[in-house]
């Protein structure tokens, strides 16, 4: 009998000590989401697993059964003599599918015979997503202290030298992989909403709750990806330590630091193109001329001046009341990024967070 792992929390699986983690759905769906740490092995590609499918639906079960069977043993046949053939007897593979059945059941047993010690997880894919869910609907959430600041103020840098310095942070653009703005793409995409859920749920999971976590002031949405309601309900609640960075600073500094859009300018005018709601086609216009000149510092200033604070104001005033500290940030260059990051924890380390109660999360996503 093969053993199975029994998953209760989102971090059990990196604790739980096994070699290597499998995944062998299909290409598909470990795109879409798959454990952490995990690696792509499927016993059934795309083609093959609609292939399959089709058969038990339309002809007979048996017969989806008999050709699934042919093509799971020729693809382990090729896991094994590939990407595994370099493993000794005492490897210790986690094997997963999509609800812990036929397929990873079917691959971890010739697994078995060779002599791996392999462990297949209870319920599959299905039951690290349920702890996914529970965790973010209702896990305790951390006492968080919000960095606020308009466009291109270096909120991610500052973070960067938050953590540095000892400091928790919560990067929830690093986890999106989308710096938050219309310009915010960033190369590979985003995750899938789901597989960002994951991520966000292990961050949280490693946090000291008895420290307080720095997080950058976002809207309910990053990029395409929403955020939790119980992490959106956290963040709005919490405290907040505000930077001012001169325009012509933050101008440059975005210029200096969003080399995806610097280095096409055709892209930039394609982001411009989805703001003729916004702006006149006059304006508009003019940006696009400084985008086909790559005056990228100019046109940051005009796009901070005159689209993104009078909207970065309106949504502050919702949170004024929250707001702790407001701190001049001069300069963004590696001193002033550090200077900025001292001052702030300075600010952090005096806020009383001991009467506050980490919110819970509501009901819904």
């Amino acid at each position: 009998m093969i053993p199975r792992l029994l998953l209760a929390s989102v971090g059990e699986v990196r604790r739980a000590g096994f070699d290597t983690i499998i995944d062998v759905r299909s290409p598909s769906e470990f795109a879409e989401d798959h454990l952490p740490g995990a690696i792509s092995l499927p016993v059934l590609d795309d083609a093959e697993r609609s292939r399959v499918g089709t058969i038990y639906k339309q002809v007979a079960p048996f017969e989806a059964r008999k050709l699934g069977a042919a093509l799971v043993a020729a693809n382990a046949a090729r896991h094994i003599a590939g990407p595994l053939a370099g493993h000794g007897g005492a490897w210790k593979p986690l094997v997963y599918c999509w609800r812990g059945g036929q397929r990873s059941g079917a691959f971890a047993s010739i697994l078995a015979q060779i002599g791996w010690r392999v462990t297949l997880v209870e319920g599959g894919y299905k039951s690290w997503r349920r702890l996914v869910v529970q965790r973010m609907q209702d896990g305790p959430m951390p006492r968080l202290v919000v960095l606020d600041g308009n466009t291109g103020s270096g909120k991610t840098a500052i973070l960067g030298a938050l953590a540095r310095r000892g400091v928790q942070v919560l990067d929830l653009e690093a986890l999106a992989n989308h710096r938050g703005s219309l310009f915010g793409a960033m190369p590979g995409g985003q995750p899938a909403q789901t597989m960002f859920e994951g991520r966000l749920a292990l961050a949280i999971e490693d946090l000291d709750f008895s420290r307080p976590v720095v997080v950058e002031a976002e809207s309910s949405r990053i990029g395409e990806r929403g955020l939790p309601r119980a992490v959106w309900a956290a963040l709005t609640a919490a405290p907040r330590i505000r930077i001012e960075v001169p325009l012509a600073e933050r101008a440059r500094f975005t210029a200096a630091t969003y080399d995806e859009i610097t280095a096409d300018p055709a892209a930039a005018e394609a982001v411009l193109d989805r703001m003729t709601r916004l702006h006149s086609r006059e304006v508009l216009e003019g940006w696009r001329a400084m985008a086909r000149a790559r005056d990228w510092a100019g046109l940051a200033e005009v796009l901070m001046r005159d689209h993104y604070d009078p909207r970065y104001a309106k949504h502050r005033n919702r949170y004024a009341a929250a707001e702790r500290a407001v701190l001049a940030v001069p300069r963004l260059d590696a001193a002033g990024l550090d200077e900025a990051a001292a001052r702030i924890e300075a600010v952090v380390v005096g806020l009383d967070l001991s009467a506050a109660t980490p919110p819970t999360a509501p009901a819904g996503r």
